[in-house]
């Protein structure tokens, strides 16, 4: 059974807060990028192809995004589901759980995947800026979805000041009812 969704742009540290929540908790959890890389390996694809072919047939957008939603709704399912849709998905669905985005700005985003990648920082905060500008613009046409709209979220936390461990604090309180 589905108990939080966490969602936020690439480099917001999601991936951080999902790992250290399975290990305090034992949930199982589904990554919304793991279906996305496993869907371009089935078609030999690389990533970034794959995220090309995504741009120019929506249609792929949307059988990933039924995936999740599949998964979501399914007894037996994941606890934890981390996509930057997740939230909203789970708020359509009204399925009672805590949806949670990580907020950080494009330069806390840029220096993350630095940190974690290398380049240099004008190189990923470009990458940052292009990839959410685009993303942004897809998921307005696919589903008329505004990724700065919050109201599917019953949690937001502004992670650019904060270390994982902060981040997982609030969250994990969250869990627990606090």
């Amino acid at each position: 059974m589905l108990r939080v969704t966490i969602s936020g742009a690439p480099g917001s540290g999601t991936s951080t807060l999902v790992a250290k929540i399975k290990q305090s908790t034992g949930w199982n959890s589904l990554n919304g990028g793991e279906v996305f890389r496993t869907e371009a390996n089935r078609r030999n694809l690389s990533v970034v192809e794959f995220s090309e072919l995504c741009k120019q047939d929506l249609d792929v957008d949307r059988s990933l995004d039924k995936l999740l939603k599949d998964a979501m709704t399914q007894s037996g399912g994941p606890e934890i589901i981390e996509s930057r849709l997740a939230g909203w998905w789970a708020h359509e669905l009204a399925i009672n759980c805590l949806r949670v985005w990580v907020n950080t700005s494009d330069e806390e985003r840029a220096r993350r995947v630095q940190n974690r990648e290398g380049g240099s920082f004008e190189q990923r905060l470009t990458e940052s800026t292009a990839r959410q500008s685009a993303d942004k613009e897809r998921y307005r046409v696919l589903y008329d979805i505004d990724l700065d709209e919050m109201t599917p979220y019953n949690l937001v936390v502004n992670a650019d000041n904060l270390t994982a461990d902060e981040v997982y604090s609030i969250v994990n309180s969250a869990i627990n009812g606090g």
